[in-house]
């Protein structure tokens, strides 16, 4: 099958990619995303309000299976504890992974890659900013939900708060809950597969990656069911934008050299003047470069110039061609 681009990537050239630019503006946008999680915490009943509001809302409407996978992943630790290390582990492994792959494959194709990511990783923060969200995992026990991640930390380096190292969950926000980037990357992650894996296995794992990971995070009750889907639709928000924010970063990349290069032109032409026997008496650049004929040599039917005031005299015998006529005497 082949592959398509997304619009709007290929019209100008673009820059080799290196890796040493790619690398930091990564780091910035992922350091940008925790910040900002971390952050904006919000106040905590509203959170807890609005988790209420969205478990109330998925059992109107018939959508609350949060409920029977924790019980089964509570129940059953063989699925459990492997579930648990899925949530912990792969959002941070699978994705870099993908970035590279994509990296070394194509430039375009990892361009509109990585900002279809970063665009949807920022509507995500927006999220997470303007709808601070209670996971069930933190609700009041009366609800029936169960803590996977504490329940099993001894299996893994997670403690019992997030899914951060033991000891360092109080550097998370655990109220960034709508909507599930989690589900959102492994979406993302699962196109990239699909779209550019060249196998049956490839394909496979881009549509069993987002699936699985989705289950994940609701049997372990870290996200609502409306939490995947709001992850989704952030992802599909991205890759709307994405064509846009290419072109704007195009223009940008032009714009920039363009304004500071007639400057530099000018400096470095004020610096190195254009040297006197270059330039004739009106100014204009002489094209013999300052050669000049030696006296008395002539190029074949070359008639003499000679300059002031009045008219040219007729030229003498001597100095016609062969086939002038002398002058009558």
């Amino acid at each position: 099958m082949p592959h398509t681009e997304t619009p709007g990537t290929e019209a100008a050239p673009h820059p080799r990619l290196r890796w040493w630019t790619e690398l930091p503006l990564i780091v910035l946008v992922y350091a940008c995303y925790s910040a900002g999680r971390l952050l904006v915490r919000g106040d905590v009943s509203d959170a807890v309000d609005h988790g209420l509001a969205i478990l109330d809302i998925e059992k109107a409407l018939h959508l609350n299976a949060e409920h029977p996978l924790n019980r089964l992943f509570t129940r059953e630790p063989w699925i459990g504890v492997p579930a648990d290390f899925w949530y912990a582990s792969l959002h941070y492994v699978v994705t870099p992974a993908i970035l590279i792959w994509l990296f070394r494959s194509r430039a375009v194709r990892y361009r509109a890659a990585r900002t279809w990511l970063m665009t949807s990783t920022f509507i995500g923060l927006i999220g997470f900013t303007l709808l601070p969200t209670c996971p069930p995992r933190l609700l009041d026990a009366g609800h029936g939900f169960v803590d996977t991640m504490a329940q099993y930390s001894s299996y893994g380096w997670w403690g019992g708060e997030a899914s951060a190292p033991r000891g360092l969950g109080g550097m998370t926000n655990q109220y960034a809950a709508m909507p599930s980037l989690h589900v959102g990357w492994a979406l993302w992650c699962g196109v990239m597969l699909w779209r550019h894996g060249g196998t049956r296995t490839a394909k496979a794992a881009g549509v069993v990656y987002p699936l699985v990971t989705t289950i994940v995070v609701m049997g372990t009750a870290n996200h609502y069911f409306l939490d995947a889907v709001a992850g989704a639709a952030v992802m599909a928000a991205g890759l709307l934008l994405t064509p846009f924010v290419l072109r704007a970063a195009a223009r940008v990349r032009t714009r920039l050299p363009a304004r500071f290069a007639p400057a530099a032109a000018g400096s470095a032409n004020a610096a190195v003047p254009a040297p006197a026997s270059a330039r004739d008496g009106a100014g204009s650049m002489n094209v013999s470069g300052g050669c000049q004929t030696s006296a008395g040599e002539r190029f074949p039917r070359q008639r003499e110039q000679r300059f002031g005031a009045g008219p040219e005299p007729d030229p003498a015998p001597s100095d016609a061609g062969d086939e002038t006529p002398a002058p009558a005497r």
